[in-house]
């Protein structure tokens, strides 16, 4: 009885993606990684945390919003909707890993982590809403999005290298300087979720619980780590530059600097102007950039070997690929 092919692997016999493809397809669940962060943002500072009023209904009864809950039903369940675009960019980046030859089972790994994280996202949005906005369910809901964001990278950055043991391409101590950078970001981001879970736009008109802290002190605390994050961060750019490292790793430090100028400087704008909706919108996107940059500077410090040349192999009728992507190399330096 003939061995039963899972539909991936179907699909794989049938379609050789580039590496290029799968570069963009893990791109591209990074990019819906961070519109999913900022759409929740959106949900928030519209007041539509709870525009739909359960989960995994909308509403008793109904799976969609009806015309009585009105805009706020719109944007909650729009955000909901969101989710299932960013699965389908997870699906699509799995499909691809899981076709090119020759396989790579690290990438698919990552691929399946997203859709798992996504998952657990969803069951802790659904929580969110059951308890009312809960504002520490909120902080835990904003952190699940940021491990998902954390894998999407670590996944765009696997499938743009090779698979060989990982190696420093400067000294010890500066690579661990690099991840001290990232736990610095890393904390800013927590403090940052204590932040809104203890100031205004609370997600909802109603009265809502929030985190018993004192806003101004919590708030002058983020500050603190953002400087302890500039810090680093100079420090870092005069150390790369003084050892000669590659200039990939200098220019991601230049990257990640000019994300926190944009984000310092939009935290000072929302602070000094009462906290405008559109401009706390602009912060949640900054904080994305700058963890993003954060972790693309420590992944930079550090060497795979390259990927191999595309080679063309033809999906042969008795389904021996394995043979077919063993010879193509070969055929390639003909």
């Amino acid at each position: 009885m003939p061995n039963t092919l899972n539909p991936l692997e179907l699909i794989a016999r049938r379609w050789q993606p580039s590496a290029r493809f799968v570069r963009r397809a893990a791109l591209a669940a990074v990019v819906m990684a961070v519109v999913i962060v900022v759409a929740g943002g959106a949900v928030r500072l519209t007041q539509s945390g709870l525009g739909c009023s359960t989960w995994p209904n909308c509403e008793p009864g109904s799976l969609v919003p009806t015309k009585a809950m009105g805009i706020n039903g719109l944007i909650e369940f729009g955000n909901r909707l969101l989710t299932y675009v960013l699965c389908a960019f997870i699906g699509l980046f799995i499909i691809a890993a899981r076709a090119r030859e020759p396989r790579r089972r690290s990438l698919t790994r990552l691929g399946w982590a997203q859709f798992w994280v996504v998952m657990l996202n969803g069951v802790v949005g659904g929580i969110t809403v059951l308890t009312g906005l809960n504002p520490y369910i909120v902080s835990a809901h904003f952190l699940a999005a940021t491990i998902l964001l954390t894998v999407a990278v670590i996944t765009w950055r696997r499938a743009s290298e090779g698979d060989e043991p990982a190696r420093g391409v400067v000294a010890l101590p500066i690579r661990q300087l690099a991840w001290l950078l990232v736990v610095a970001t890393g904390a800013l981001t927590v403090v940052g979720t204590l932040v809104t879970g203890s100031g205004p736009h609370a997600g909802d008109a109603r009265e809502v619980h929030r985190i018993p802290l004192n806003w101004q002190e919590i708030t002058q605390f983020h500050v603190d780590l953002v400087y302890i994050v500039v810090g680093l961060t100079v420090a870092l750019w005069f150390t790369l530059r003084a050892v000669k490292a590659p200039a990939a790793a200098r220019r991601s430090v230049l990257e990640l600097m000019a994300c926190i100028v944009f984000q310092g400087a939009i935290g000072y704008i929302q602070y000094f102007n009462g906290l405008p909706e559109f401009v706390i919108g602009l912060h949640m996107l900054g904080s994305t950039l700058v963890w993003i940059g954060a972790l693309r500077v420590a992944l930079s410090l550090r060497d795979r070997g390259e990927l191999p040349e595309d080679a063309v192999v033809p999906a042969p009728a008795d389904g021996r690929r394995a043979a077919a992507a063993q010879s193509a190399p070969a055929a390639s330096r003909l």
